[in-house]
């Protein structure tokens, strides 16, 4: 194995080399990706990717392609780069860097595996976005019939390279914030384990959220009913390794 850290930057200035601080005693190798920022943005960022040179790449986009634009773009640069991993981690200081050890590990352990975040939330999240992501959970259950996947809206996850880019490249995927929860629903079609890891989850350092109430929320309510269509169609082999599921564990 050999993983690499990815993080998609848009905007978040302040935070950044704060999350790149408790990014980098994790001594691994990270990937920045400049999803199109202003000025102030991609200055800070050239300014961190210098002092860092050792650790740190840097790929830019020319234009905001999304935070799937921009994760998928980073993970053909990481690809390019020869690693078998990335760990996604976002910009805006939600996630507890301290974890990060744990998900590496988790990884090695299970390295077909995408392992995944599972949030433990503080009181600064908004109680609307989490109504929400349990409407998006139930969802996905649907969606895979299983409850495999815990959370499908976190940031914070190991992806196999290999798989993953396979299917981005068979596919079109959600370039925006319906990428992180469709992948995974798509990956777990394919066949992938899911391994889910409790991560303390608070919103967000900098006070820079990038999710546009209305419009993400149509975009992903379109994403659900494409899926929906989607299990249709594979509902046999779904069912069949549901059962299959079933009498392993009955043979046990």
């Amino acid at each position: 194995m050999k993983i690499c850290i990815l993080i998609p930057v848009y905007n978040h200035g302040e935070a950044i080399g704060i999350v790149l601080n408790g990014v980098l005693p994790s001594g691994i190798p990270v990937v920045l990706v400049d999803d199109g920022s202003n000025q102030e943005c991609a200055e800070k960022l050239d300014f961190l990717t210098r002092e860092n040179q050792k650790q740190v790449s840097l790929v830019r986009l020319p234009l905001n392609e999304g935070k799937g634009g921009a994760v998928m773009a980073g993970m053909r640069a990481a690809q390019e780069m020869g690693y078998s991993h990335v760990l996604q981690i976002d910009a805006d200081g939600q996630h507890n860097t301290e974890d990060i050890s744990k998900f590496l590990e988790t990884s090695r352990r299970y390295p077909r595996a995408l392992i995944c975040g599972c949030p433990v939330y503080d009181e600064s999240i908004p109680r609307g976005r989490l109504y929400g992501r349990y409407a998006t959970h139930i969802w996905v259950w649907i969606n895979t019939l299983s409850l495999e996947i815990k959370d499908s809206m976190c940031g914070f996850r190991v992806y196999p390279l290999t798989p993953v880019m396979e299917l981005i490249s068979s596919i079109k995927i959600g370039r925006h914030m319906d990428f992180d929860v469709e992948i995974l629903v798509r990956l777990h079609w394919q066949g992938m384990s899911i391994v889910s890891i409790p991560t303390r989850v608070t919103y967000p350092l900098d006070g820079v959220s990038h999710f546009r109430l209305w419009e993400d929320n149509v975009r992903i309510s379109q994403m659900h009913a494409k899926l929906f269509f989607g299990m249709l169609l594979r509902l046999p082999r779904l069912l069949a390794r549901k059962i299959r599921g079933y009498s392993n564990l009955l043979s046990r």
